[in-house]
């Protein structure tokens, strides 16, 4: 038993989401950036008309409201992103890669910006500079010299703008392959395939004026107040007016309790807070779906009840009859769902249930939103189904103020999908480009980032190139994807700042330096604007503020063109050329994809313009050209067999998830505000009476072993148990530092997204921590 006792760099924190806490923050982060007076400049043309789109969420705003638009997180991404300090050949003549290597991935990007083109010299262990055109040539040399064009991966974050995602679509395709790992992959893949089968659309159908209009928002599985900060004023206001806001998470996330509104003076005077929910339901892990399940059957039974007694119809009838099939079938499956199950799996009472129903059925209108608590599990795909099956019931979707929405994370994973970065594109892409370039485009489909982690392990995968990014630390099951990277002969990160993935090199490595979305990016036709998408599918321009650091800094359609050059000369298009003027590529767009028509004229406009979503207009792109019910049964184990295959029991079922100092993988500092923990990143959330059942004490050193079938020992050491209010049987930690624990395996039915919010694990007391058991 330890004798040690709790970490006093943890104290749960008392104030509400946003208000104080979140301007210190701001201006500590602001100050820290070395240049503060160009970022205040910088932070007030964030989200606004003629500034630049944050980098940080995709959450969208009011076009016409001219009010600040940055939250929190954005302001940390902005300063983060606009510092002065600088990576360069002088930072690497004193540091070598493996001295790098030694360092946290906070201390990495916290060295600064990426000035100059470097190349990995294996003999001194260090990168040293290289011309922009020598390392074009030696990116084509790779490619060209590979016996297939499947034997490259072209990997994309979402912070890349649609200009330079539809470059590099064209380019990949035009050398030949699929191969598109994509961040999507990892968060909300699941989401696009079970509403793609379901409503034939992969977005979500509404719009952010619907927020003021509905009756009831249902959260599931999302903590805005982190991860989309600027989130928490709709909410705030529709609990204000009167809607419901109902949320569903195992963590009581501060950012779902209260919040203390920055821009209203007489709140932050009085110290004052507003609540952000009017219900709150705790689940077990992966039991969302038995959860909406229940109030489905709960809508079916008064729905019988109503029509034996003559009273109004629970369902819309009307809608069912126009738009829907499958209906039979789905009800069948209700009803073959025994209350029991539901109860047990969802880690509700009935009584809970029921009230949720309850709420759900007295809403005229209805959205229901979700994040990756939803996504990351082995029947996310059949989880949001049943999110789509709850409101085609009482037709919630293509009204105002009702509709489904998934929050994307980053600021344009949406629009590099729309772009065409997909590993499975549909045919109706692939003939607009074979249409308007005249050339032959792949057919097969190519790896997303599992499969491209597997191809890269196997040596059926040769040349990695990233743009943007950290995949070293992003992706699952940690060292098996590091060393899938060493394994191949050439990496190449298109980057802004310094990560693990930098490091984590093949035998020949580059690192290519780009412009952020703050900087300002000069071409030979003058000064350009890219384009993103928000989740609400609103195309924005984005037009950078701040002079870059280095005139050896590039954007990223620049160095797109300049490897697509290098490797097929001016097929299919000149690269040079678009490069020039971006109106040029957007015109490329145009001419491919639907919406887009008129899109440099349509951009222009102030908050940009709508691109549409067939499902919110009641079309819908499936097979039988009606919204389908998917009939698909509640699991009968939420443990995976490959983890009751090993014989063992787990301890405790584990979600990774964010700081609140954290975006994605970049992490701008070691707090953790909202959780109230400090200074410190290797955390496990535990519920007190789990820590005494396993015979451990908070403050104690643990490692965490994760369960799987495959004779990996998965292990990280030296987490500090917390006690935490986290539901009984289930444990919290941080990724990217809980990332080796996720079997590379272990993805979800139909997506490949990986299970990182259902993780198997047992606890050991930690090797050699030097204390007293």
């Amino acid at each position: 038993m330890s004798l040690q006792r709790p970490d006093p760099r943890y104290t749960p924190y008392k104030g509400p989401a946003a208000g104080w806490g979140a301007l210190r923050s701001v201006a500590h982060f602001w100050l820290d950036s070395k240049q503060p007076f160009k970022n205040l400049r910088a932070l007030l043309k964030t989200n606004q008309n003629g500034g630049f789109d944050c980098p940080g969420c995709a959450w969208g705003d009011s076009p016409e409201d001219g009010r600040i638009k940055f939250c929190e997180n954005g302001a940390k991404a902005v300063n983060w992103e606009a510092t002065q300090r600088r990576v360069d050949a002088a930072f690497f003549a004193r540091h070598s890669v493996s001295q790098l290597r030694e360092q946290s991935d906070y201390w990495l990007e916290y060295q600064g910006r990426l000035t100059e083109p470097l190349r990995y010299d294996a003999e001194s262990d260090r990168y040293r500079p290289i011309a922009w055109d020598a390392a074009f040539a030696l990116i084509a040399e790779h490619l060209k010299a590979l016996p297939s064009p499947d034997q490259a991966e072209f990997y994309t974050s979402g912070r890349a703008s649609n200009e330079a995602a539809f470059l590099y679509q064209l380019f990949v395709r035009a050398y030949g392959t699929n191969n598109f790992p994509d961040c999507s992959n990892m968060c909300h893949e699941a989401s696009g395939v079970a509403m793609g089968q379901s409503i034939g659309v992969g977005k979500g159908t509404v719009t952010f004026a619907d927020f003021a209009r509905a009756d009831a928002i249902f959260i599931l599985g999302q903590n805005p107040g982190t991860n989309h900060p600027r989130m928490l004023e709709p909410l705030r206001e529709a609990v204000k007016r009167g809607a419901q806001v109902v949320c569903f998470n195992p963590l009581k996330e501060r950012g779902l309790e209260r919040f203390q509104h920055p821009q209203h003076p007489l709140e932050m005077l009085t110290n004052g807070s507003e609540p952000l929910n009017t219900g709150f339901f705790r689940p077990a892990l992966g039991g969302d779906m038995a959860a909406l399940r229940g109030i489905t059957k709960f809508l079916l039974q008064w729905e019988r009840e109503a029509a034996a007694t003559g009273e109004p119809a629970v369902f819309d009838h009307a809608f069912l009859a126009a738009h829907t099939d499958g209906l039979d079938a789905y009800l069948a499956q209700l009803d073959a769902t025994d209350w029991a199950s539901l109860e047990r799996q969802s880690g509700l009472s009935l009584a809970e249930i029921e009230q949720a129903a309850r709420t759900y059925r007295q809403a005229e209108r209805v959205i229901v939103c979700w994040a990756m608590g939803i996504t990351q599990h082995l029947h996310s795909v059949a989880t949001i189904q049943e999110i789509v099956n709850l409101q085609l019931l009482r037709g919630q979707i293509g009204r105002p103020g009702a509709g489904l929405c998934p929050v994307r994370g980053h600021s344009n994973v949406q629009g590099d999908r729309t772009m065409g970065i997909n590993d499975r594109p549909p045919a109706t892409l692939l003939d607009a480009l074979e249409r308007r370039f005249r050339f032959l485009v792949p057919r097969a489909p190519g790896h997303n980032t599992v499969e491209a982690i597997e191809a890269m392990r196997e040596g059926r995968a040769r040349v990695f190139i990233g743009l943007g990014g950290n995949f070293a630390q992003a992706t699952p099951d940690s060292p098996r994807t590091h060393e899938a990277l060493r394994r191949c002969a050439l990496t190449v990160q298109i980057s802004t700042k310094l990560n693990r993935s930098h490091l984590t090199v093949g035998r020949d490595a580059l690192i290519l330096p780009c412009l952020g979305r703050t900087d300002i990016d000069r071409q030979a036709g003058g000064p350009q604007a890219v384009t993103v998408e928000d989740s609400f599918s609103m195309i924005h321009a984005s037009y950078g503020q701040l002079e870059p650091l280095s005139g050896e800094m590039r954007s990223e359609p620049a160095i797109v063109a300049g490897i697509a050059r290098a490797v097929l000369g001016d097929h299919p298009v000149d690269w040079q050329a678009l490069v020039a003027d971006y109106d040029r590529i957007r015109e490329l767009i145009a001419d491919t994809l639907p919406g887009f028509a008129d899109f440099n004229r349509r951009v222009r406009h102030p908050g940009g313009f709508y691109l549409g979503n067939a499902a919110g207009e009641r079309r819908w792109n499936t097979p039988s050209g009606r919204a389908t019910f998917k009939a698909n049964p509640l699991l009968a184990e939420l443990l995976p067999e490959r983890v009751r295959n090993t014989g063992r029991r787990p301890d405790l079922i584990l979600q990774t998830l964010r700081s609140h100092d954290q975006y994605n993988t970049t992490v701008y500092g070691l707090d953790d505000r909202y959780r109230g923990v400090r200074g410190q990143r290797e955390v496990l959330f535990a519920n007190a009476a789990d820590i005494q059942r396993m015979g451990f004490r908070p403050g104690q050193k643990v490692d965490i072993v994760s369960l799987w079938d495959d004779a990996i020992e998965r292990r990280v050491q030296g987490f500090t148990l917390l006690d935490y209010d986290i539901p009984a049987g289930q444990a919290a930690a941080y990724y990217p530092e809980a990332n080796p624990l996720v079997p590379l395996d272990s993805y979800g039915t139909g997506s490949f997204t990986p299970t990182s919010k259902f993780i198997a694990i047992r606890l050991e007391p930690a090797r050699d921590d030097g204390r007293i058991h």
